[in-house]
């Protein structure tokens, strides 16, 4: 079971120090990586009493991928902020595997509860899988919350992530736009286990159809892999010599410096889901007109915050947090570039920090 971190103390200057030293290790292996709902129990079951450590054990995707560390970041900082400010002691347990696997996710449902977490915060590789591992936990008096990619038909009692549908439609609308509505495209799909990428997927279908100028040539699901998303662009490149666009339900491929050889911006436009460092490239040559960012840091604060207020503070909280994508392209490129700095993301480029 991982390390615990008891969240009782001030700053986090340390916390963006891990994380920027586990992005950059996770770089060499890194895995880059919505729905309807159905409520949990009305009230909460964790009997918290003044004094006693709230735990919430944290299981993202994958502990390889850079948005996860984000969101842990976001977790501990606002763990830290509210243990202060309301004189209380807040543990964020980090059981997140090291690749994608819905399997290893269930059982870090089943380490935490047995460990003694008081919660659950956790984004659903593969919603089928987690789903009896949630709503034992929750029969186990364990609150569950999802964030990024939700289990909608488990007893899971809220969920914090963007309209993924809507973001779908966003992202081939903002494509639409720089195709000048015309033009053969191709959809990076990532797991197609994914309720959300699922979403995103319908999404990007549904409103190519508004565009009569524009055809889809394939949907194209990979590993989540820098190395294997662009490999699958490479190689629909060449199986289709006509595609000129790529409508990217997630940024995997963008991690990949190849591309920024490969896809010359003359012939080719890419829309993708997420804004992260080694993607600023492609908005500032052209490949990529448009990033529709998701604020991960934030799956961790608000994920905390809403725990809290849950469990502490005995409030009623939504079912449904939307998240809000954020829209970076050259003209806030280096406004963005700043945020990712000040949430702890390494290896932002300098040339966009000034």
């Amino acid at each position: 079971m991982a390390k615990m971190d008891v969240a009782h103390f001030p700053g986090d200057h340390v916390n963006r120090h891990i994380l920027r030293c586990s992005v950059v290790l996770a770089l060499s292996s890194l895995a880059m990586a919505c729905g309807g709902e159905r409520s949990g129990s009305s009230t909460p079951r964790v009997k918290f009493h003044h004094g006693d450590t709230l735990t919430i054990a944290m299981i993202g995707k994958s502990a390889a991928n850079p948005v996860f560390l984000a969101a842990r970041a976001g977790a501990e900082a606002s763990a830290r902020d509210l243990a202060q400010r309301n004189n209380m002691h807040i543990a964020v347990q980090w059981l997140t595997p090291q690749r994608e696997d819905g399997d290893l996710q269930a059982r870090s449902i089943q380490d935490a509860v047995k460990g003694g977490a008081d919660a659950i915060l956790i984004s659903a590789s593969d919603a089928g899988k987690v789903t009896p591992a949630i709503d034992d936990a929750v029969a186990h008096g364990v609150e569950v919350m999802t964030f990024d990619s939700d289990a909608p038909a488990s007893k899971r009692f809220a969920f914090y992530g963007v309209d993924d549908y809507d973001a779908g439609q966003q992202t081939m609308a903002e494509l639409a736009k720089a195709m000048n509505g015309k033009g053969k495209i191709g959809i990076l799909a990532g797991n197609q286990n994914a309720l959300n990428l699922q979403a995103r997927v319908r999404g990007v279908t549904q409103e190519a159809a508004k565009y009569p100028g524009i055809e889809i040539l394939g949907t194209f699901p990979h590993l989540e892999t820098p190395q294997a998303a662009s490999a699958e662009v490479t190689r629909e490149n060449k199986r289709f010599p006509q595609l000129n666009g790529w409508a990217m339900i997630g940024s995997w491929a963008l991690w990949a410096p190849s591309l920024l050889t490969e896809l010359d911006p003359k012939r080719y436009k890419v829309v993708a889901v997420d804004a992260l460092p080694p993607e600023l490239d492609y908005v500032d040559k052209g490949i990529a007109p448009v990033l529709l960012a998701q604020p991960v840091y934030k799956w961790g604060t608000v994920g905390v915050e809403t725990i809290v207020d849950r469990l502490y503070f005995k409030k009623n909280v939504p079912q449904r947090i939307p998240m809000e994508l954020v829209r970076v392209n050259k003209e806030n490129l280096n406004t963005w570039a700043r945020q990712l700095k000040d949430w702890g993301f390494a290896e932002v480029p300098e040339k966009y920090l000034k």
